[in-house]
């Protein structure tokens, strides 16, 4: 499996993948003459997190979930089950898009924290307030001289014992009580922290700009304490470095080859993302500028009422209105790569 280095921790975010080498169309395979299947490779893309295994393809533990090609089937813990209608699996020339949506990370760390009440935290808060006090990011970095080179080493994250019962239930009954709370299925106030998911959290599915469907809600958590360092020095317990989350990721079998699309120009937008308007550095609307020079400036409640509008009608699975802002509205994944590198620069500020 191959991952992306920046990952999403809160929001809307929108990535999509060219099939290079994969299953033949089948016009294509009924037109072969030699006999042959035609078929060039596989693939599988997905959203992983830190811990997830890049020596496995995508979906094959707790920490990924995946798409595979193969009847255009979805796939977490190495348990493939149908979701594409027959005949729509993904072939050799597709462009599949996937969209995450994560609660934000205040609403988060109420999941991990234990402090999350159905009845009370009733959005998923992408939009607060700016919070009187912000969680700790501890950016610290083992330094390695290298050939009179400084280094500087990265905490790694391990797999917990949790999700590996959870993956791979234990035969032997027990009447322990950590058994037992293993034993219930995740959910936003289980017992062990490792098996909490996100409310409001979920993957959709595009196939070539058209929307197919929701493969998978409630993702399981990924901050402290769901997710746990490895042993080494300065690791802790609790400890958030600021790049834990959902990465996107591929894997490719037999020859299959894939092109990857952060953004902001993509092959196949959702109709969304086709109606956003681009913003450069000066602040102007590059698409609408070239066309029209005249802005025509919207009420803050109109403009949320709009979008709202907007996004209700392009995907029949949004139940749910609210009022958009920067997290709220679908982003290409690309735009997360600036944010990353600022937000580690005032991380390292502050820790010195």
């Amino acid at each position: 499996m191959s991952r992306a280095n920046v990952g999403a921790r809160e929001g809307r975010w929108y990535w999509e993948c060219k099939i290079l080498s994969g299953i033949n169309p089948p016009s294509r395979e009924s037109s072969m003459t030699d006999g042959s299947s035609g078929d060039g490779g596989h693939v599988r893309i997905g959203w992983a997190r830190r811990e997830a295994s890049l020596d496995s393809p995508v979906g094959f533990d707790a920490y990924s979930y995946g798409l595979r090609d193969v009847a255009g089937q979805k796939i977490h813990m190495s348990r493939p089950k149908d979701f594409m209608p027959p005949g729509e699996a993904f072939n050799e020339g597709d462009v599949i898009g996937l969209e995450i949506t994560l609660p934000s990370l205040n609403l988060h760390r109420k999941v991990v924290e234990g402090s999350y009440n159905k009845a009370v935290d009733v959005s998923d808060d992408l939009d607060p307030h700016p919070p009187t006090e912000v969680a700790d990011v501890i950016r610290d970095r083992i330094p390695i001289r290298y050939k009179y080179v400084v280094l500087f080493e990265q905490f790694e994250y391990h797999t917990t014992k949790d999700l590996e019962e959870l993956m791979n239930p234990s035969p032997i009954l027990s009447t322990n009580a950590t058994t037992a709370a293993t034993n219930a299925p995740p959910n936003p106030n289980h017992p062990l922290p490792t098996l909490r998911t996100l409310p409001f959290s979920s993957i959709k599915v595009y196939k070539n700009g058209k929307y197919v469907g929701t493969p998978f809600t409630d993702l399981l958590a990924f901050l402290p304490l769901a997710s746990k360092p490895l042993n080494q020095a300065g690791a802790r317990d609790g400890l958030d470095d600021g790049v834990l989350g959902y990465y996107p990721a591929i894997s490719v079998f037999r020859g299959g080859a894939a092109e990857i699309n952060f953004g902001p120009d993509f092959w196949f937008p959702p109709e969304e993302l086709a109606h956003t308007s681009v913003v450069t550095t000066n602040g102007i609307n590059s698409k609408e500028h070239e066309a029209d020079e005249d802005v025509d400036m919207l009420p803050a409640d109109d403009a949320a009422s709009t979008s709202a509008t907007a996004i209700a009608a392009t995907d029949p699975s949004t139940k749910k209105q609210h009022a958009l802002g920067k997290n709220s509205r679908l982003r290409a994944l690309g735009e997360r790569y600036n944010e990353q590198i600022a937000e580690d620069i005032v991380w390292d500020i502050i820790d010195e």
